[in-house]
């Protein structure tokens, strides 16, 4: 899939950049049935859901446009890429659309670029040939520049879809510098997607002009209510 940056159109249409998101350990079914509701009233690019609520969410957007997206080796990427691989095909089996793993955070950080390198593309192996959407989670708040750099050179690399700052369940969340540094790193045939700590439209928009061309929240809702 090709993604092209769209930092530069005017009018942007700030909900199909959204993947409304509630990730929380206690969520319920009411609560996903709701995300789901609200994601087809704003016309959001998708909901973002745990996996054990992924045929929940399908049930919910029958005959709709949002797409399901779903995470794996949440929150920590601290699971092995045979336990990755397994939870990535039973997640496209489930229905998702779109698949958010987290890169393994300690190999980045001993610089063992070759492992990561090799996980993303068992992973990546399995999104191409089933036709689905792959972001990876770098969590940025934990890396350095040169380590953000390293594994977003390995993205562009294997060519996933998107790369992802962050899982909103570490320090903090996106940042402008690290958006433009993924940008600047994967050029404009790669994603962006920017989530974490994004809680209004003027913080959205600054996302996107900084070069994400997707945001991840939970305040979807908020940030179209707060557009001036």
């Amino acid at each position: 899939m090709k993604t092209l940056c769209s930092t530069n159109k005017p009018n942007i249409n700030i909900n199909e950049y959204i993947d409304h998101t509630l990730l929380k350990a206690n969520a319920t079914n009411k609560e996903i049935i709701n995300l789901c509701d609200e994601a087809k009233k704003m016309h959001f690019k998708s909901v973002c859901v745990n996996p054990s609520f992924i045929s929940l969410a399908k049930k919910q957007l029958e005959k709709t446009n949002v797409k399901i997206c779903s995470v794996i080796s949440f929150p920590l990427g601290a699971m092995t890429k045979t336990t990755k691989m397994f939870e990535a095909n039973d997640a496209i089996k489930e229905g998702a659309d779109e698949i958010d793993m987290v890169a393994n955070i300690s190999h980045i950080k001993d610089h063992d670029y070759q492992y990561v390198e090799d996980e993303i593309k068992s992973i990546r192996k399995i999104t191409k040939d089933k036709k689905i959407i792959l972001k990876v989670i770098i969590e940025t708040c934990l890396l350095t520049q040169e380590e953000i750099s390293q594994v977003s050179l390995i993205c562009k690399k294997i060519g996933v879809d998107f790369v992802k700052t962050s899982t909103g369940f570490s320090k903090y969340g996106a940042t402008t510098t690290d958006v433009a540094l993924i940008r600047k790193i994967v050029g404009k045939n790669i994603g962006v997607k920017a989530s974490g700590g994004i809680h209004t439209y003027d913080e959205a928009m600054s996302m996107i002009k900084s070069g994400a061309n997707r945001i991840g929240t939970s305040s979807g809702v908020t940030i179209i209510n707060s557009k001036k």
